[in-house]
């Protein structure tokens, strides 16, 4: 068993690490924030918090019907079915869905994104960046960041913004706060909203759009001006803010996917790197190469979140869930052909780049191409036999993130009958 590093110490409930990226401490007993917070699903008053909900929700009402109420920010996976089920047919509100286009997706995302609009007879936003800036944003983050997300998380967090001010939309809604649902970052009971700098500390890894612009570069404004946060003074004068349901709703991604698979026909797939078939169905990349940058980098991936998750909810032991991590945390690449030619470049050069940002905490160079991990799962202070522990199956795949065995990415997806 590899040695442990002696500033990293784990939660004796789930699997996480005093090294998680948001930030998290532990208690004298051993367990960590994000447990903590947790445990307010269990003894809140939920029917009182959604009564606050529709009373913060009320001022928002377009009751001369000239505008809409809200803004939805969605996709073609995540939690986006139910959050415009508590919108829509719980809250009674009228919503403009937007969506931004990640370059990356499924035939799958593209279905049920359209779905969603014909389900919930919404109207929807769809913003396209163009495809030259989208690539020469990600070689710039790619080298500089390790990340291929940076622009898509920079969209999704800020055309919402930008849509909300441009159309005099005050309320913008989402569905749980990151910070709050892994590290306990804040109680529920704080009613935390959506802030620039919650975005610019952790979605955009402490980088906005014009830290980009630098004379060793090639981005220009004419790529970088979309990502902009709006002013101050603009948001002031519209009055925006951002609200997350996750404050006022009991928050349980599994059990909410599967209310809206069987009665709004959300569909679902499997993963290599991962055991939950819900999320991020829409991209092929978020849990390929995306997830196996966070693991070099962070030395562990989104199957550790699935795992604690899970964990928390009492659905798995301690024990089934590190199983579960190292059972899938190292599975190959599926998709990186796509993304290398999407992106003009081989995937040797891809994997000469993405080396460069292994944590050498978490990663050992025994020779040229050849590393050793010494991650999050494999300094677990308890042995598991990883054969020994009998894993449940709590999740469902009913469908296929490529139709036909054609995985290109999608840029623009046509209507689902």
């Amino acid at each position: 068993m590899p040695e442990l590093h002696p500033e990293i110490y784990f939660c004796q409930r789930c699997l996480y690490s005093t090294a998680h990226p948001l930030g998290l401490i532990l208690d004298a007993d051993g367990i960590c924030s994000g447990c903590r917070i947790h445990e307010e699903k269990d003894y809140l008053d939920w029917n009182a918090r959604w009564e606050l909900l529709e009373h913060q929700i009320q001022p928002y009402r377009n009751l001369n019907g000239q505008n809409y109420d809200c803004i939805v920010p969605v996709s073609g996976s995540q939690d986006s079915y139910y959050i415009v089920y508590l919108v829509k047919e719980q809250l009674g509100l009228n919503p403009l869905l937007v969506t931004y286009n990640k370059y990356f997706n499924t035939p799958l995302g593209i279905r049920n994104l359209a779905n969603l609009r014909i389900k919930f007879n919404c109207d929807i936003l769809y913003q396209n960046v163009n495809p030259i800036s989208v690539k020469k944003i990600t070689r710039t983050t790619l080298r500089r960041f390790g990340s291929i997300y940076w622009p898509i998380l920079a969209g999704q967090s800020v055309f919402p913004v930008q849509t909300a001010v441009r159309y005099q939309i005050p309320l913008i809604i989402w569905g749980a706060h990151q910070g709050l649902e892994q590290v306990g970052m804040f109680s529920h009971t704080h009613e935390v909203e959506m802030t620039r700098r919650y975005r610019k500390d952790h979605d955009l890894m402490g980088h906005e759009a014009d830290d980009l612009l630098s004379i060793f570069d090639i981005l220009k404004e004419e790529d970088i001006w979309q990502y902009r946060y709006p002013s101050d003074r603009d948001l002031h004068t519209v009055g925006v803010h951002g609200i997350y349901l996750g404050n006022y709703v009991r928050w349980d991604s599994k059990a909410q996917h599967e209310q809206m698979m069987n009665e709004y026909d959300y569909k679902t797939a499997s993963f290599n790197r991962t055991f939950d078939c819900y999320d991020y169905v829409d991209c092929f990349n978020y849990m390929d190469l995306h997830d196996l940058l966070k693991l070099y980098k962070h030395g562990y991936s989104k199957v550790t979140d699935h795992a604690c998750r899970e964990i928390r909810f009492g659905r798995l032991s301690r024990e089934e869930g590190l199983a579960l991590v190292r059972k899938h945390e190292l599975a190959p690449l599926t998709y990186i052909n796509q993304f290398c030619e999407w992106l003009g470049m081989t995937p040797r050069s891809l994997q000469f780049m993405i080396d460069q940002h292994r944590n050498p905490k978490f990663w050992n160079q025994i020779e040229t191409n050849k590393w050793e991990f010494n991650g999050w799962s494999m300094q677990q202070p308890q042995s598991v036999e990883d054969t020994k522990v009998n894993l449940p199956q709590l999740f469902t795949a009913n469908n296929y993130l490529e139709y036909n065995g054609d995985a290109k990415y999608i840029t623009i997806g046509r209507g689902y009958p």
